[in-house]
Order: C-alpha cells, then structure tokens, then sequence
C-alpha cells in the first residue's frame, strides 16, 4: 500500500491552493447560497424548466403550419457539446454552459418556450481505454493496488524527461488514460501538505488508479471503475449536480447517455449511418489517415491526448539514385547493402512541378539517419527513422514485409554523406547534384531530406548562397555548391527567378533570418501557384496550378517518386502511442470539396448556408467565425468515421467497427426533441410517455419522425397519435436556434454538425446560428493543475455561490478570443449582490413615506430612529431629479435588451447591474444633496426593472427580490423583459451637462487642494469658508457661426464627416474650433433634431437646471456657504443672479466686475468662480 499512501499524502489540499483566491469571512456567502438552494429547490420541484411542444389538443396535428406554429408559440432551442463523461466539469465547461444557459434565459424573458436540453458523451476510446487501465493495474497489484510499491510510482525530472510519464521494469512506458480533469504529471510539485516521506519521494502519475485517486473516488470504490458502464453510472449525475447547483434552466426529461447503453440512441445512430451509407456519403475505401499502431486504429481527434486538430500532409517522395558515396558513408553502407544494390535519398515535397531546377540535396548534419530495405538486394532507402516508420503503414514496404514491419540495415549520421553524388529526376543537371548540409533541416518534418531549388525556395536560395560563401566551414567544395540556377516558373510580380528576388529584396542575408525567410515563402508559393506560368520543360506554358499533379503523375508514372503521407504535426494518442499516417481500407464520411473528392453537392450547399448571403443561413455572429468555418470548408476532407476498439454504436452494416466519437455526435439535438417521450432515465431502461420500444424505433420510423416522409410505415405498432406527438416535438423545437460551444471546436464537431443536418434534413430544420466562445483563462492565466490555478464547476459554487459565478462569468468576456475568470469579479459580487438584495429589502420593508408637511431633512434630522435614511421616501409629484432618473434608467433597460439580443452578455451586466447601480447612487446623492430624498416610486421601479436586468445572469437573486421583496404573484423565471417608453434626449444632456459640470467644480476644487498640499499660491483658500458663483451664458461667441455652417453642409444622414469639417475650417480657427465640433458631434449622432443643434438651442434650460443643482452643489462642496448662479451679458462683464441657496444670495440682482472666467462662460458649458467669505 505504499505506492497508494504516498499518492494520497501528495493529494491532500493545502490550506490554500496556490494561485486562486483564500476567502476569509463567507456570512454573506453563505446567505447567499442558503437562498440559492432554496430557489432552486423550488424551481426543480415546479418543474418550472420542464418545456413541451404545444400538444395535439392545443394545436390539432398539422392544422397550421410549422412557420404559423412558430408565431402562435414562439419556441427557442439552444444546446451545447455535451460533455465527455470520464469526470467533473471545470470552470472551461461552465463557460461555455453560461452562454447557453444566458440565451435561454433571454429567450425565456422574451416570452418564448425556451428548451435547455443537457445529454452526456460516452462514445470512444477515453473510457474503455480508462478501464482497461485499470483492469491490467489489478492484475498487476491487487483489488486495491496493495502490491504496488513506492519504487513504481517514484518518478525524478529526468526519467520525466526521458519518459514523459516514466518507465517500469524495463518495459515501454505505460502512460495512464487521461481524464478531462488530470493534466499534471508530478503530483508532489505542487501547494500541498505533505509528509516529510511524502516530499522527499517524487510522486508521479504512472497509473490510472493515481489518477482516479486525483479526481477525488475513493480508494475502495477505484475498482468499480475498471467496467466501463461504471463510468456511465457514476459520472452523469455528478454533472446533473453541478449545473443544477449553477442554478441551469435545464429540462433534464430529455437527457441521455450515448453509446449502446441506451438502446434507444443506438438505433438513432444507427438509422443515421443507414441513411448516409445510401445517400453516398459514407464511403469504404483505402485513404491515409492519422493511425495509432499501438491502438491499431484511426487516432481521430477525441482520441488524441495532444495534437488535436492535426490532419495529414500528402507529399511527392522522390527517388534520388546514389550514384557515388563520400568514404565516410562508403565504410557505413559496405557489407550493410548488397554490391549492386540502388539506394535512394527520397525527399519529400510538396512542389513536384519544380523538380527540373533541382540542383542540391539538403540532409541536417546532425541527424542519425537509417537506411532501409524494400526490396532485399535491390532497393534501399536513406530515411529518417520517423519516416520509415510512416511508410510501413502505408504498404511502401511491399512483401515480405506485414503491414508495419519494416528493416533498417544501417545508420548513418548526415554530416557522413555530405558529398554523395546522386541522380535527380527531372533534373537538368543530368551528371548528378550532391547532398549538402543545411542546418534547418528536421527529422520531424517529411523524410529528413530536402531536395534543393533555389529558383523557387528562398530557403533553398539562401542555403546556397551560404553554403558558396562559406564552403570551407561547412567543408564541401564551393563547385559542389556553384551551379546553375534554373528558371521553371514565371511570375508576374517577382520574375522568373522568384527566390531571388524575394532573398535580394527584403535583405535576407543568412539561413537563419527564419521570421523572413517564412514570409518569403509563403509569397513565393502563393504567387508561383496562383499566378505563375511553366516557363521551363513538358508542361511549359501552362498554369503552375494546372501542371503540378501533371509532373507529379509523370513522376510516379516512370518510378521516379511515388505518394507520401504523415501527420501535419506531433500526435499523441490517449493510450501514449506517437500516431503516424496509414494508408488503410475504413468507412468514411465523404466530406470535403469536389476538387477534394468530396461530394459535388454537398459541400457547396454547407457552404452557401455557412456565407449566409441571402440572410436566411447561418448566424455566426462575427466575420471572424464565419472565415474560420469557410477556412475549414476549404480544407476538410473524407473522415474515417468508424474505430474497433472503444464504446459506441456498432456500424450496421459491419458490426467489427465501432462509430466514432465526432460521428456519432452530429444530429443528438434532434433526439433531445422527443428523448423524453422515448424513454424516462439516461439508459433508456424504463420506457417513456410514449410507450415505445428501442426496437420498435426503426428506420422508417425516424424518418417520419425526422419529416424525412409523410407516411407511417404500415408494419409499425406504434399508435398513429404517438407518432405524431413525437413528430409535433421535432417540428416545433426544430430548427435549432443556436448551437454554443468553443471555437476549437470548429474545426471538425461543428462543421460536421452541419454537414450531417444539411445531408438528413430538409432545409428549414437547418441550424439558425453557432455562438463560439473562447477558452477561459482563470485570473489572468491558463488553468492549469500543476499550478494550482485550476477551478472545477463544483468548486466554483461552494466557493462563491451560483449567482457570484454567473456574473463572473458573465464579466469574463464574449468574444471568439479567450476569456478571463476573475476570482476577485465573483468575491467582489458576493458583496455586492449582498449588500444591493439588503438595500431593496430595507427600502420595501421599512419604508417611511413623509407625510404632508414633512420634509426630508426634518425626519432625517429628527428624533425619529431610522436606520437608512435612503427609506425616507417622498410621494406625490414628481421632480426634475426623478424624471432624469427614469429616463435613465428607460435608456439602461434599452441598452441591455440590445446586449442580451446580440448575446455580449458583458455589456449587457454593465448596462444592466454595473451602470444601473451607478444610476441609482447618483440619484440618490443628488437627491439627499438637495435635502428632498428619493420619490418611493421611482426606489420601488429600480428594484423591479433591477429585479428583471439580472435575472438572465443572476437568477437566484432576482428570485429573491421578485417574490420576498416585491411580493410578486409567480417565479420571476416567467416574468418578461420590461417594456419602457423611449429616453427623451432633453433629460439625457441634463443629466450629462449635471455629471460634467459637477465633476469639473469639483476637480478644480481638488487641483487647488493639491497645490497648497505642495506649498504653491492659490487663487484662494479651499480649507475656508467660500462662496461658489457659476456663470451661464445664453449667446454663443460669434466665431461660432462660421463653423456651424462648416458642420452643417458635412451633416448627411445622421453621419458627421469630421474629415471634411476639418478641411473646411481655417487653419486660424482649427485649435478652439475643432473641440466644438466634436461637441457639435455627440449631439447629432445622440438622435437630437440637427435643427436644434445648429440653431445651438440646448435641449434643456440650462439656468433651470443649475437651479437644481445648487443645493447639491453646496454640499459637495467643502465649506461652501453659498452658492449663486449669475445668467451673464454678451461679453461676460455683467450678469443676474438667477438662482442661488445660502447666506447673500439675492435672485434678481445684477452684477458688474465680473472675474475674467465670466467671460468664458458659452451656453451649455458654464464657467465658474471659487471666493473665499
């Protein structure tokens, strides 16, 4: 048991896991959460998610059609990629469910039947693979691994470099299946408490009953999980949990696991391959595809612990015949390779229409390379050993070797055949090229050899000039580098010697300028296969595009080359195996463009709903998802749909092959339509309101289910009523309105979900939009566990409650580029939401309205014990602070809707919580300021339409304040988005004009306490007592005229052309006029009438407002003993006092010798004078 007892001491949590946030008082958490609960008790209990079609009563069964349907009883269905079930949630899949979970709460807000439906990923290798693990790791140490030892699991950093996971007892390195929760290697690195034992012995992950230990099962269960089932058993509602505790609008009637645990799903997948295999679109042939020889399957991307979206890369591998060795690879290939014997360097490329300008042969000069057997005792190639390894499966070995055998007869280090004269096809130089040494070359990409041509490669181009210029150094012999440079192709812009110029041009001076050097070629390629012309051999004259696969049959027509395949970059498999590219017969699903061999229909059609052109496709909700999806369409081809070994659905057909992972996961969101009717738990074990057996669910039956035809198969038992019920649920809840998920994604679950919807149904049940998120970072960095900054969904809400992680959630961002959880985002709104649900309670609950002839300084002043004086509440009319008010609250609530329709859910919590919290501090302040307090409709309106601004994000707390403040009649999860009546622009500059003009007596007043803070000379003393007078000026100054009529002839719908303005303004005049027209700008583009803005009007009086505001003003002002507002005279010298609270204030007088700063004074901006008293 030691080997146990030092995994379980180096898992214990710290105190503290490094890297998040340690909370210290949680009372108003735990409130929280106490509420939490009980909302969603109630909810659950309700059934209040729980959403239906309207039935057959409601609506007789094609009565009206599907689009009238629709507009009687708005519907809204949104999903996301269910999640895989070998562990917890993260805070990754909770992001991704916020998004789903924010739109079908504004759907809800919109009157709209809005489904939640929430499945479970089952399918594939990471499960079996899992258990299996286990089931060797209990043979090997006992039930519960009582015989593995310390030294089994003792892992040190250079065996972890070596070994990647570590090595036992000589044999290969047996890597743990991983779990979507496990990414770290060494456990002990890690913030945790250990024992003295525990930190000296390096712990690492070697095997899967470690890793089940990590994710938290106890050590007495671990063996339950070496049956796959188990996992199907233990997984499901540990999400079903943790959503639930996220307070999810899910109708949980309608899961369901995959794979053929549920009977009922297997013969949805079933009828589905059925259907494309006669359409034409599953396919059986040999094709190359990313290969686990380990597995002995196609390694497809749910497979992969690393290279996830790596395809493969066909090239051309040339036949390069050695025609004379150097003497240093002589001694190595001498009694290696028979006397007689061809051995050929085989480069591989991509451009075999430049073959004729070969004129050298790069091999790394530090790369240990193999010679290889084809044909015994007549055919050899010079490889690197990753490339041997590629080909063996892909039959270039032919027999006797079996598929993926292969021999290497020799090794020998490429600085050891620098100087070998070899024959190139196509060459012009028919002597013979020699094999060069070129630094950059890799063992990890292509064969390990390069062939040269240095008309069209720029890195071909520089290594040579290099390699003439410093020949000793590299010691070969400057003629083996000095040779002919031949023109193959002709291009527009660079000429016929394209790498040349491009070198020359942009000064590429070395092989190591690589930044510049992968600039240059991508030009090259780009315009040599585009734009370019043969200039040179059989095909000259042609397009470079249409000569290419011309020179590359002719090659392998004459034996010279032949196809050549390997992964596009490093792929690791979940069993540990590096995949290669294997030519293999397989079923697959024959997607792709028709120049691809694709189906000549079918991509097309996906490709015009993904361009949406016409407005009736596909939503993506940026341009930038849109190019990715057209990206992708480009380069998709055929996809191996089927693997032997994991769980799943069998293929009907061939029932050895199992369907894979992204195959089998396309079109569930129809089953979700009517799951729940099929079949009442997740296994499909007891049958659902429908009656119905899995196997009376045919494939005439789904197709009449699916629309796919109108006719009932007449063999059926199934009642006629049932089926039309369960063909009402898919023709009311289809099309699906949005599908969410992350954006690596797209690349392959996505478009095939749309390639499958667009291949099995009729148009109008095409998906409507895709919503892509980014990944989600936590405070600022990748979530990692061998950091400690990792948060699980679970974590989450013990951590912070359901409503602080929304918000956080909500905050961290919306956009396709990675987003950012912030800890101190969701502490900071527990705080908040406490103290704001406090607020609202005490403002309902102990309101004290004042009576007639009360004042609200007098009852706050008063013996009377208040504990807020924000309870002290007026009623009546209404006052110009309260009609600024609930303007501004009317243009918030607009501005949210917007944000929560085009689902930038950051912006709209900003609008609706952030900004309107701030409305409200404003309100109250000003009113308070003014000595009148808030009016008791205005406070009772914000806590209702605050109520319904968070109920998208923060549902629990809407709850709370919905039905215990305002004693509302029914869930506020069937409230809808409220309904206001348009801002009016006069109260929007108002309240602008109050807020600048505040702020900027309120700096000045501050500018003048930091100069006496540093002992400079002030205008006056702002410690004292001091009288505050603001100038208001009701004519503007002449030099204004002209530029109004500037702006004017520029103002064309709705649009300024400030450019133009700016042009047409004198030079003498641009410094003080461009300001005003800037300010000119903000009030047109605000939808003010443009007649108001150029006659100068402000849409509000001004000397009313400044009226208004005196009060207030008095007090945020320090020692201001009064206040006066003085209208001036053209010029600013004189002017009348209009309004004005405090000691020698008189309305009416005039005054004369006014400060200079009176004469600043313009309409709409106010100047103003500080006087110590």
């Amino acid at each position: 048991m030691a080997a146990v007892q030092a995994t379980q001491q180096a898992l214990q949590p710290a105190s503290q896991p490094k890297g998040t946030m340690k909370l210290e008082n949680t009372e108003k958490r735990d409130t929280l959460i106490e509420s939490e609960k009980k909302y969603q008790k109630a909810w659950a209990e309700s059934k209040i998610f729980q959403q239906d079609a309207p039935s057959l009563k409601e609506v007789p069964f094609h009565s009206i059609s599907a689009e009238k349907l629709h507009e009687k009883h708005p519907k809204y269905m949104a999903t996301m990629a269910y999640p895989y079930m070998n562990g917890t949630l993260h805070a990754g899949h909770s992001f991704t469910a916020s998004k789903l979970e924010f739109a079908t709460g504004w759907a809800r807000m919109q009157g709209k039947r809005a489904l939640y439906p929430q499945g479970y990923h089952c399918t594939g290798m990471p499960i079996k693979s899992c258990a299996d693990k286990l089931a060797q790791e209990m043979e090997m140490f006992g039930e519960n691994f009582e015989r593995c030892e310390l030294n089994h699991v003792q892992g040190d950093e250079q065996q972890g470099q070596e070994n990647g996971q570590g090595m036992s007892n000589g044999r290969e390195p047996e890597v743990p299946a991983p779990t979507q929760e496990t990414t770290r290697e060494d456990i002990t690195k890690f913030g945790t408490k250990k024992s003295k034992a525990a930190a000296k012995t390096n712990v690492a992950l070697k095997y899967q009953f470690q890793i089940m230990l990590a994710l938290g099962i106890p050590l007495e269960e671990i063996k339950l999980f070496a049956k796959p089932s188990h996992w199907l058993q233990h997984f499901p509602p540990l999400c079903q949990r943790d959503l639930t505790n996220l307070g999810c609008r899910v109708d949980w009637r309608r899961s369901f696991v995959t794979t053929d645990a549920n009977p009922y799903y297997d013969a949805f997948v079933r009828w589905q391959m059925n259907r494309l295999k006669e359409m034409g679109k599953i396919k059986f042939g040999k094709r190359y595809t990313v290969y686990s020889p380990k597995d002995g399957q196609a390694c497809m991307d749910h497979d992969r612990s690393a290279g996830e979206g790596v395809g493969v890369q066909e090239y051309t591998a040339l036949k390069l015949r050695v025609k004379e060795w150097p003497e240093a690879a002589e001694s190595k290939v001498q009694g290696k390779v028979p006397e007689g014997a061809n051995v050929y360097f085989v480069p591989a490329t991509l451009r075999p229409e430049t073959m004729y300008g070969q004129t050298h042969c790069f091999v790394g000069p530090n790369i240990t390379y193999g010679i290889y057997e084809v044909k015994k005792g007549e055919e050899y190639f010079f490889i690197s050993d990753r490339a041997a390894r590629n080909m063996a499966y892909q039959s270039i070995f032919p027999q006797p070797f079996k598929w993926g055998e292969y021999t290497k007869v020799t090794e020998v280090q490429g600085s050891e055949v620098v100087g070998t004269l070899v024959k190139a096809p196509l060459s012009i130089h028919k002597d013979g090229i020699r094999i060069l040494p070129m630094e950059s070359v890799k063992a990890s990409k292509g064969t390990g050899v390069v062939t040269s041509v240095p008309s069209d490669s720029p890195d071909d181009y520089a290594t040579m000039m290099d390699l003439i210029k410093k020949a000793d150094y590299y010691k070969i012999k400057k003629e083996w580098a000095d040779v002919e440079i031949l023109p193959i192709i002709e291009t527009p812009s660079y000429g016929n010697l394209t790498a040349k110029f491009l070198v020359e041009k942009m000064k590429i001076m070395s092989p190591k300028d690589a930044k510049q050097l992968a600039e240059a070629k991508d030009l090259a390629y780009k315009e040599g296969f585009y734009q370019g012309k043969m200039c040179y051999g059989e095909f000259s004259g042609k397009s470079v595009e249409e000569a290419k696969p011309l020179v590359r049959q002719q090659l392998i027509d004459a034996g010279d080359a032949f196809a050549y395949a390997e992964p596009e970059g490093l792929v690791i498999s979940r069993s540990g195996d590096e995949c290669v590219a294997g030519h293999l017969d397989q079923w697959f699903i024959n997607y792709g463009t028709p120049e691809r061999s694709g189906d000549e229909q079918w991509q097309p059609a996906v490709l015009e709903h993904i361009k949406n052109e016409n407005g009736e496709g596909l939503n993506t909700f940026s341009t930038e998802v849109k190019n990715s999806f057209v990206q992708v369409m480009d380069w998709l081809a055929q996809w191996a749909c089927a693997r032997s070994y994991g769980l799943g659905t069998r293929l009907p057909w061939d029932h050895s092959q199992l369907v894979e992972s992204l195959s089998d996961s396309t079109v569930y969101m129809a089953y979700y339509t009517f799951a729940h009717l099929l079949h009442k738990d997740i296994y499909g074990r007891e049958r659902g309101a429908a009656d119905v057996g899995a196997d009376e669910m045919t494939d005439e039956i789904w197709d009449y289910l699916f629309c796919r035809t109108d006719t009932i198969p007449s063999s059926t038992s199934i009642k006629k009523e049932t089926l039309e019920r369960m063909r009402r649920e898919f023709e009311y809840w289809y099309p699906l309105d949005v599908r969410i998920s992350g954006k690596d994604l797209i690349q392959n679950h996505l478009t095939f979900f749309l390639y499958i919807h667009v291949a099995l149904f009729k148009p109008e049940f095409w998906p409507k939009a895709i919503r892509v998120n980014g990944h989600l970072m936590l405070n600022g960095e990748k979530m990692s566990k061998s950091t400690g900054n990792f948060l699980t969904l679970a974590d989450a809400t013990t951590k912070f409650g359901a409503d602080a992680t929304r918000i956080a959630m909500a905050d961290a961002g919306d956009g396709i580029e990675d987003a950012n959880f912030e800890e101190a985002v969701a502490n900071s709104n527990i705080l908040r939401m406490y103290e704001l649900r406090g607020w609202c309670e005490s403002m309902v609950h102990e309101a004290r309205l004042l009576k007639d002839g009360e004042t609200y300084t007098q009852v706050r002043e008063g013996s009377e014990r208040i504990k807020n004086p924000d309870s002290i509440q007026r009623t009546g009319p209404k006052t110009f602070w309260d009609e600024m008010f609930e303007n501004e609250l009317n243009g918030l609530v607009k501005i949210a809707g917007q944000e929560y329709e085009l689902t930038n859910y950051k912006s709209a919590l900003k609008s609706g919580l952030y900004d309107f919290i701030s409305a409200r501090d404003f309100y109250r302040e000003a009113t308070k300021a003014a000595g009148v307090g808030m009016h008791h409709e205005c406070v009772t309106r914000y806590i209702e339409l605050q109520a319904l601004m968070v109920t998208v994000v923060a549902p629990h707390w809407a709850e709370h304040i919905w039905l215990e403040v305002l004693k509302k009649s029914g869930s506020v999860q069937h409230a809808l988005f409220p309904s206001v009546s348009a801002t009016k622009p006069e109260l929007d500059s108002a309240r602008e004009y109050v807020r600048t003009t505040t702020s900027n007596i309120t700096s000045a007043e501050g500018a003048q306490l930091k100069k006496m803070a540093k002992g400079k000379q002030t205008s006056y003393d702002p410690k004292k007592e001091k009288r505050l007078s603001i100038f208001a000026a009701t004519a503007y100054p002449a030099w204004q005229d002209g530029v109004i009529e500037i702006v004017r002839q520029h103002f064309h719908d709705m649009k300024l052309d400030v450019a133009g303005v700016s042009k047409a303004v004198p030079k003498a005049e641009s410094k003080r006029a461009m300001p005003f027209v800037q300010t000119l700008k903000k009030s047109l583009e605000s939808g003010m009438d443009s007649e108001t803005v150029f006659q100068r009007r402000l849409a509000f009086d001004e000397v009313a407002v400044l009226g208004e505001m005196v009060a207030g003003l008095r007090q945020v002002v320090q020692k201001c003993g009064s206040v006066e507002v003085i209208v001036v005279g053209e010029g600013g010298k004189t002017g009348k006092v209009a309004a004005g609270i405090g000691e020698g204030v008189k309305v009416g007088v005039e005054k004369s010798e006014l400060p200079l700063s009176a004469e600043n004074a313009v309409p709409g901006q106010p100047t103003f004078f500080f006087e110590n008293v």
